[in-house]
Formats: structure tokens, C-alpha cells, sequence
């Protein structure tokens, strides 16, 4: 693996950081024993996660600079560009993860940082003939839940949408079709589909899953469509405390809905609803009238840290922060309704009902786990779907669904016949569903 100066990658990433908005200033210290971290968490997580660093440092020895980005790609792609990443990134698509593994990006990871590697956050790549591991997850989120208000009871759901999330927007209405296609599909098609085996056009579970989609959410008047095409995810702050942090779909951002399909770190906007449980979750699949023929099966997500350079505190830190220990600091330095669900029953869970039994399916409630689909999926093809989610949500009609599926399929075959990567073409690893539990 490529060697290189670690007090001028040290000095480059902070300046690049700097660049790019970040907060904080250069990291200082001795380059042996200074680990930055890229991460995808700012505001209150952000926080909670820097000072988790700060009070695992004393126990290390090391010096840890976390830099956290809503643009986190668009960073990393420019420090490795740069020639100066940072030492450990936390991604949450194994798509880009395989691409940066493939491109010889990622470090191995050691036995000790893979030993907490678990399926299906943590798949072992095959590069240059070995089997390894180069990324494990740090927290994970359960995906196949709908979100509502207790007083609504047996009400008819009325569905919050907000499609909009930067660059990104769209991945609301992925959720939504990947989730279904699962459901109805099972593991073994759902598979297939997310590692580019399966034909977008023309095999009948992806078509399926995209109109039982329109036919949950109904009828939208064409006010109602672009207020969610416009609508982030994440809501709107209170218009009485325009500086307040967004207040959720469900806090009042799209009055008169009551249900939300939306992963479970969601709850991180709903702090009073955690404290008073005002707020019911729901596996998603009571939701599709019966059609759901593997109810118990689950989608995930997961926040995953890989190694960028051969700093060993690095590797050091991804064992750190995957440990008992590491885990439970974490969980100490931040509130309920920002703590962090992780993959294993041995680790802490949140302390409020709602938490528990999200991380009950996590853990073991559930008969099987699948990653995100499109997470899984190469970035450009993530983003095609993406796009084409956007443009189905504004027009349903089947002519537009065979455009989209077909211009899918087109861009799933031209990946297909691509070499990419030191070593050809590296498909993402198979094994992105397993038993809950590690």
C-alpha cells in the first residue's frame, strides 16, 4: 500500500477542510499519533460523536480531529484527489465503499477493527485473489418502519412526503420502493437487484414495486406533489423560531399528514415525542394490504467506518469505537432521542420504548436484515434512481414508468460491461442480507 508523509497529509486535509466549510482548524500534534475523521454528522450528532472522541483520546493516548459534512462525498472525492484524505471516513454505501476498495483507496482493515464486522452492514470484498475486510459499521438505522401519531389511532394514513436532501434528494422515494420490492420479492430477488443482476426493465418484482408505491400513497393534487418534491426531509424549522433545529414531517412541517415511512434515526427530530412516546413506529410491511409476502424481512442502513492511510491509530480507533466500551461512551455522550442503535443485543440500546423496539428488530425480532439497496448500488446508478424516483413521484403514468425503466436498465448494463478498479471490474459483495444479531 501506498506510503506517504503524515504531517503533510495532516496539514493538506485540515486546509482542504477548511476549504470546504468544515469547522475546526488544523489538527496539531504529533502525526503519529493523530487520527482525522471525516464523518457525515454536524449539529447536535456531531457533537455528541466529538465529544464521545474527546473522552475515548484520554483512554487512547491519541489525538482525534473530527471534521463532520452534509456534503460528504463531493469532500472526500476532492482530499483524495488532493492526495490527502483523512485517516478513517464513515460512509454509509458499500456502492462507493467498493469503488474506493477496488481504486486501492481503503486499507485492509486489521483482524481486531473486522472483528466486530458484522453482516449485512460489513461484507467481505475479494480483491487480488483475498477475501478481506475494509469497512465495518459504526451505528445503524432500521429502514422498513412507518413513523405516526398515537392520537390517530386506526385512521387512514395520510403520508408525510418530503423528497428534497440536497444532493441527494429523492432517496426518501428509494426507501420507499426498496423497502416494497423486499417485502414482496424476498431477500434472494431484492439481492440480485441491488448488486446489478437483475434486469430493471423487464423482470416484474421492479415494475411491481414502483406502482404499489403510487398506489399506497393515492391520489396527490399537483400542490401536494411539489410541496414534497420542494419538502426536506428533514422538515422546516418552527416559523416562530426560525433558528431552532427542523422539527420533522410529523412536528408540524406538512400539517394534516399523520404517517411517516422514514428510517429510524428520524427520531432525532422528534425529541419531545421520544420523551412523552407520543410518536408509534410500525414495521412498514402492515402497511401494503396484505401484499406482503416476507413481512418479516427488513431493510437497514448503516454508518460505516473505512481506513483511508496507514496511520495504525486509525486502525486503532475503528477498534476502539466498535468496542463495548467505545459503544457505550458514545451512547453517554449524547441524548435519548440522538442515540446511536448499534448491530449487536450485547450492546447498549436506548433507554426509551421506542428506541427498544427499534433495536429489537435489529437485533433479533426480525428474521432477516437486507442492506439499502441503493447504497449497494454504484454511485452513478444510485443517482440515476434517484432521479427517476423524483420524476414517477410528479407523474405516475405507465408510459413514464417504461421511459424510466428502460434508461435504469440502460445505465445498469453499461456498469455491467465496465471495467473498473486496479483489479477489473469489483461487483459489490453479495452478502448484504443476514440473520439479525451479528
Amino acid at each position: 500500500m501506498r506510503r506517504r508523509s503524515r504531517v503533510l497529509r495532516l496539514a493538506l486535509a485540515a486546509c482542504l477542510l477548511a476549504l470546504a466549510a468544515l469547522t475546526g482548524g488544523c489538527a496539531g500534534g504529533d502525526a503519529h499519533r493523530t487520527v482525522v475523521v471525516l464523518g457525515p454528522w454536524t449539529g447536535p450528532e456531531g457533537a455528541a460523536f466529538e465529544d464521545a472522541l474527546a473522552r475515548l483520546s484520554h483512554h487512547s493516548g491519541h489525538h482525534y480531529v473530527y471534521k463532520g459534512t452534509r456534503s460528504l462525498r463531493e469532500t472526500l472525492v476532492a482530499q483524495l484527489e488532493a492526495g490527502a484524505p483523512p485517516d478513517v471516513a464513515i460512509l454509509n454505501s458499500i456502492g462507493e465503499l467498493t469503488e474506493y476498495a477496488a481504486d486501492g483507496k481503503l486499507e485492509p482493515l486489521s483482524p481486531q477493527a473486522a472483528e466486530r464486522g458484522y453482516p449485512p452492514w460489513s461484507p467481505t470484498l475479494t480483491l487480488d485473489g483475498r477475501h478481506r475486510t475494509y469497512w465495518v459499521p459504526l451505528r445503524v438505522n432500521l429502514k422498513s418502519v412507518v413513523w405516526s401519531k398515537r392520537a390517530t389511532g386506526t385512521k387512514a394514513p395520510d403520508w408525510c412526503v418530503g423528497m428534497a436532501a440536497q444532493a441527494t434528494s429523492g432517496w426518501p422515494g428509494t426507501d420507499w420502493i426498496e423497502d416494497i420490492l423486499l417485502h414482496q420479492a424476498g431477500p434472494d430477488t431484492y439481492t440480485r437487484w441491488a448488486t446489478g443482476r437483475l434486469d430493471w426493465k423487464h423482470d416484474p418484482a421492479v415494475r411491481r414495486a414502483f406502482t404499489t408505491w403510487s398506489e399506497i400513497l393515492g391520489p396527490r393534487s399537483p400542490k401536494s406533489v411539489e410541496r414534497s418534491l420542494t419538502m426536506s426531509f428533514e422538515g422546516t424549522p418552527d416559523p416562530e423560531h426560525p433558528n431552532a433545529p427542523k422539527r420533522g414531517l410529523l412536528g408540524g412541517s406538512l400539517p394534516g399528514c399523520t404517517h411517516e415511512h422514514q428510517g429510524s434515526f428520524i427520531r432525532s427530530l422528534y425529541p419531545g415525542a421520544m420523551a412523552d412516546n407520543t410518536l408509534r413506529v410500525e414495521p412498514a410491511a402492515r402497511f401494503l394490504h396484505g401484499r406482503a409476502a416476507y413481512k418479516d424481512t427488513y431493510e437497514v442502513s448503516g454508518d460505516m467506518a473505512a481506513v483511508l492511510t496507514d496511520n495504525p491509530a486509525a486502525q486503532d480507533l475503528v477498534t476502539l469505537l466498535t468496542s463495548e466500551d467505545g459503544r457505550k461512551t458514545w451512547s453517554r455522550s449524547t441524548d435519548a432521542h440522538l442515540r446511536p442503535f448499534f448491530p449487536d443485543a450485547t450492546d447498549p440500546r436506548p433507554d426509551d420504548p421506542t428506541g427498544r423496539a427499534v433495536a429489537s428488530y435489529l437485533t433479533h425480532d426480525a428474521d432477516t436484515l437486507c442492506f439499502d439497496a441503493s447504497d449497494v448500488m454504484p454511485p452513478v446508478l444510485r443517482d440515476a434512481f434517484y432521479r427517476a424516483v423524483l420524476t414517477y413521484f410528479q407523474d405516475p403514468r405507465t408510459g413514464t414508468l417504461d421511459t424510466l425503466l428502460g434508461q435504469l436498465e440502460t445505465v445498469r448494463s453499461q456498469i455491467a460491461g465496465t471495467p473498473s478498479g486496479r483489479s477489473g471490474r469489483v461487483h459489490a459483495p453479495d452478502d448484504i442480507c443476514a440473520s439479525p444479531g451479528g
